[in-house]
């Protein structure tokens, strides 16, 4: 085991970025007004929609490629099967709190649960008393533990009941139980005096969209009627962060070519301005990243048809006036991103849709969110709770066991920061003669 696991942590070193990665480059100064803070600890806590890790990693890596410098922990403490009185394999409320969120200090604390305390049945007053009774006693128990603790209660995601429609489980449907018990997390916010997020309102929308515009499709996005898959916990991170003021800027810049000169050069250090025999180039080390989306999966491209996510949360801006010729084909560090005219280029372009060198970068820093949360997940839920009251001989060896883990998560969280942080990368635009339609990007 203590073979396999240092072999475990050679392989994430493996995918580190090369040691040009310094934050030393980059300012330290983030977005006033984001909800998150530099020192914070994040836990997310719910059910199965929360263990899935997805909307949560997306989270993780917004921040980790939006805010490089800033050093924030984050916890996905989900557990299958879970209620607002804890769940039969994960432990009662009690142990989950101090087993998966107190031991952590968390500064900020997400919670969403009520998929499974409605039990899929018409409204039951007595569960849903239960249920009220249950999230106030979280929010009061966190309170009394961090008394600064930062919390925010997420509404329950929908019970699908809108691609496919009814599924005859629940006469009248199961989402209008789950609206109500948001009403009741909504109450308790608002007399806490806690940031609420609405994720059932608006992911029925999105729902109902999205079946307008591609009906098969649409059933993808919650395959099951309850765990929202990839494409759909996106939006779910979308309406998280939007609610948490993050912001959409990732880099803005703007080339005055018959004045040759930067008009604009926001969240990022533009330099070496040359333009001759028509083209255009220059040099640019931005302090963030675009956030990597999966455009070619056909679930997340129709959830994009339907939420603003681009010009919300993903503005990577490129603007160039004055060019004489009539259209140009954008390279970075040599690698062709695509054919524009000048009239796209005057507009202006958003990067963050093309597959840059940035965007490669963004994906690996996703890539090991999604691993590092794997660890810790293997660490609580394969050794953790089964051996906690065993008396068999592995016991003796549990905590070195885990401790070889948390080593290697820590390890990978890391080389995140290291992979976050930006390198320079050279712009290129060279004159063509018009612009390949098939490679011209929308802005």
């Amino acid at each position: 085991m203590a073979s396999s696991l240092f072999s475990l942590r050679c392989v994430l070193i493996a995918l580190a970025l090369p040691a040009v990665l310094t934050v030393s480059n980059l300012h330290a100064d983030p977005e006033k007004g984001f909800f998150l803070k530099n020192g914070d600890r994040v836990v997310f806590y719910g059910d199965s929609i929360t263990d899935q890790r997805l909307y949560t990693s997306f989270v993780e890596t917004y921040v980790l490629t939006r805010f490089p410098t800033m050093d924030i922990t984050f916890v996905h403490s989900g557990w299958g099967g879970d209620t607002v009185a804890g769940g039969k394999t994960s432990g009662s409320i009690d142990t989950r709190l101090e087993r998966d969120v107190f031991v952590y200090k968390p500064t900020v604390m997400t919670v969403m649960l009520g998929m499974n305390d409605g039990r899929y049945r018409p409204f039951d007053q007595q569960l849903f008393d239960a249920y009220r009774t249950g999230m106030a006693s979280i929010v009061e128990k966190a309170r009394e533990r961090f008394p600064d603790i930062r919390i925010t209660l997420l509404r329950p995601t929908p019970y699908d009941e809108v691609t496919r429609g009814l599924d005859g489980k629940v006469a009248g449907g199961y989402n209008p139980v789950l609206i109500r018990f948001g009403d009741a997390v909504q109450k308790i916010a608002e007399d806490n005096n806690q940031t609420v997020i609405d994720l059932n309102a608006p992911m029925v929308a999105l729902l109902e969209k999205a079946k307008s515009l591609d009906a098969p499709v649409s059933e993808k996005i919650i395959p099951d009627h309850i765990h929202p898959l990839k494409a759909g916990q996106l939006a779910m991170a979308f309406e998280l962060l939007r609610a948490w003021n993050a912001p959409s800027l990732v880099t803005d810049v703007g080339i005055d070519v018959a004045n040759r000169k930067f008009t604009a050069a926001a969240n990022t250090k533009a330099t070496d301005l040359a333009i001759a025999d028509g083209k255009i180039s220059w040099t640019q080390l931005d302090d963030a990243l675009p956030m990597p989306v999966d455009r070619e999966n056909p679930e997340t491209a129709l959830v994009l048809r339907c939420i603003d996510f681009d010009g919300l949360l993903d503005q990577q801006t490129l603007r160039v006036t004055g060019a004489d010729g009539p259209a140009y084909r954008l390279l970075i560090d040599g690698q062709t991103m695509g054919e524009f005219t000048s009239a796209q280029l005057s507009e202006g372009i958003n990067l963050a849709k093309l597959p840059t060198p940035m965007i490669a970068q963004a994906e690996k820093v996703h890539d090991l969110t999604l691993k590092r949360t794997a660890l810790v997940q293997t660490r609580r839920n394969t050794f953790q709770v089964p051996y906690a009251n065993s008396e068999e001989p592995i016991k003796g060896n549990l905590e070195r066991l885990m401790g070889s883990l948390d080593d290697a998560a820590e390890s990978a969280r890391s080389i995140q920061r290291q992979m976050a942080v930006p390198v320079p990368h050279r712009y290129e635009l060279v004159p063509v003669s018009s612009p390949a339609p098939e490679k011209t990007a929308a802005r």
